[in-house]
């Protein structure tokens, strides 16, 4: 019997409306980990392969332990390497983000090596792969665009200069800015909050809307998180998983080791 792909992360934006969805990060490794996230109640998980120890076997493993859920994974690559996307498509990773994209000519390159030819240049490997459920999917190689989502990342000067062009691409869905590695480039190391890079974030966020696509951000503080909702954008990045735990666990430190019964009663 044909089988069929649930919908891309594009296609749930779509459904969302005015909504934001709110995601998690996933850069434990770890596929019982990823499965907690994904029955959270968030909306997408980000499966990070740039800072982080996944590799395809534990992408592999994370996306399958998170099909059961109503929840959307998307894998970040660690960079925009044709044979990489390859791989990470054919395992069956349907919405893909491609980090420090800064012109319109990388993005274009990364159009080109999700989609197959005459439209770009990945390789036909779709009845050894998951991704096409090893030719169980019907039609999947004439509808393959239609089961994959693109999203780059701006996270420089450069790339918020050309912000316009990059959203611009034909085939990309989305954009997710960065602002640690933006604050990086602009001189202000570790200060995602200064003004001068909310500003580029919030240029970013026009950039994009503009052009008709979705725009994303990263943001850990809860504040700068509901202001980025506030400010328009579809989809936004509230934690991961290593930062909720080392979180958690320092405050559970701070309220128990060495403290009185009185200090644990003023938590």
């Amino acid at each position: 019997m044909p089988l069929r792909l649930g919908p891309t992360f594009a296609d749930a934006l779509a459904d969302a409306g005015d909504r934001s969805l709110i995601g998690l990060w996933a850069v434990s490794g770890s596929p019982l980990v990823a499965e907690i996230l994904a029955g959270s109640g968030v909306d997408w998980l980000l499966i990070d392969m740039e800072h982080s120890s996944n590799s395809l076997d534990s992408v592999l493993q994370q996306l399958q332990a998170v099909a059961p859920y109503p929840v959307s994974p998307l894998v970040r690559v660690p960079s925009g390497d044709a044979v990489m996307l390859k791989q990470v498509l054919d395992i069956g990773a349907q919405n893909v983000l491609v980090p420090m994209v800064n012109t319109a000519e990388q993005a274009r390159a990364v159009v080109a090596a999700v989609r197959y030819p005459p439209h770009g240049m990945r390789g036909v490997g779709s009845a050894l792969s998951r991704s096409a459920r090893w030719n169980r999917v019907d039609g999947y190689l004439a509808n393959a665009n239609e089961h994959v989502s693109l999203f780059v990342q701006v996270e420089s000067a450069e790339a918020v200069h050309n912000a316009a062009e990059i959203a611009a691409v034909e085939g990309v869905d989305g954009v997710f800015v960065g602002p640690s590695d933006l604050a990086a480039s602009m001189g202000v190391l570790g200060q995602q909050a200064h003004p001068e890079v909310i500003a580029a974030v919030t240029e970013t966020f026009a950039a994009v809307r503009a052009a008709g696509k979705y725009v994303g951000v990263n943001a850990f503080d809860p504040a700068a998180a509901e202001q980025y909702i506030t400010d328009g954008a579809a989809f936004v990045a509230v934690a991961a998983d290593v930062s909720i735990l080392a979180r958690g666990s320092e405050a559970l430190a701070a309220r128990f080791v060495g403290a009185t019964a009185d200090d644990r009663a003023s938590y």
